[in-house]
């Protein structure tokens, strides 16, 4: 039995309108609440002495989903429900009711279940607000580190934290592809892995290294903040990427990325990179058979 807590300290007074602000607004808000649940559950899910059924498995015995994944997800479903209740939701842990609206939200309860369940700090919530598959609305909380990542289409891209201004997100102004940090990540099915092992090690000599943190939506908000020069990941459901591919578009990132209705088993490559070496990095790709699906 998946239970939602209680609201929290927190209080969302965002109209129930269709402008891309105020869905940011929305998709901030539950975001915050969701890693708030996220952070104080795990101390006492995986830390603690779980009950057993805490954790169970997905696609294949490595791809795990934990009580916490189910328990995020209903809280953010519970909060739209009130305030959004004639749109639709796409979640990570089931679909939702037709929109009478237009709009609808895609999230991703826990997004990094593995480091989530290993104590490694690269783990998120994220949720988007799409209109007729494009996102106008996205919010990624990194829940160990205590960010939000937001924006809305038009708006630009924020990182928001305690106690410190607004921070405007750029890429990097990097042009050079040896000089290029790459950030990746890699399926679990045993054969699409082995094909990204490849790809990699073709793009390896070219670039300046690989990082692989284990968070799509992570990944591309690094992106955003300048802090990795581009991203790419086969494989990816439309959760992983709703929001934090707008986050990466609005601080200037030159994105490729699947249709809104496509699914991670189609194997369609997400990327996404900084304005100067978007070409080069796209062509180093192609080179390496990674623009196929896999």
């Amino acid at each position: 039995m998946v239970t939602v807590p209680e609201p929290s300290s927190h209080k969302t007074h965002a109209p129930a309108r269709d402008d891309a602000e105020s869905l940011r607004v929305i998709a901030e808000q539950l975001a915050s609440e969701a890693a708030d649940l996220v952070r104080g559950r795990r101390a006492e899910v995986i830390e603690g002495a779980a009950p057993g059924g805490a954790v169970s498995t997905k696609s294949t015995s490595t791809d795990p989903v934990t009580i916490v994944d189910q328990e995020s997800e209903a809280l953010i479903r519970a909060r739209l429900a009130t305030l959004r209740p004639d749109d639709t939701i796409l979640g990570e842990e089931g679909g939702g009711a037709t929109s009478t609206t237009g709009i609808r939200w895609v999230i991703d309860p826990i997004d990094g279940t593995v480091n989530f369940l290993y104590g490694i700090d690269a783990y998120a919530v994220s949720i988007a607000a799409q209109l007729d598959g494009i996102t106008l609305a996205g919010a990624v909380a990194d829940v160990p580190g205590h960010r939000i990542y937001s924006a809305a289409r038009g708006h630009g891209a924020w990182q928001h934290s305690p106690g410190a201004a607004p921070i405007r997100l750029r890429c990097t102004t990097e042009t050079r592809l040896g000089h290029t940090l790459v950030a990746t990540g890699f399926a679990y099915d045993p054969a699409r892995r082995a094909a990204q092992g490849s790809i990699v090690a073709q793009v390896l000599p070219h670039v300046r290294d690989i990082r692989r943190i284990g968070s799509a939506a992570i990944d591309l908000c690094l992106l955003a903040a300048g802090r990795v020069d581009a991203y790419y990941e086969h494989g990816l459901h439309p959760w992983d990427w709703a929001a934090a591919s707008l986050i990466a578009e609005e601080a200037g990132a030159v994105l490729a990325i699947p249709p809104a209705d496509s699914s991670g088993s189609d194997g369609i490559v997400t990327i996404g990179a900084a304005p100067g070496v978007a070409e080069a990095f796209q062509g180093l790709l192609g080179e390496a058979g990674a623009l196929r699906a896999l």
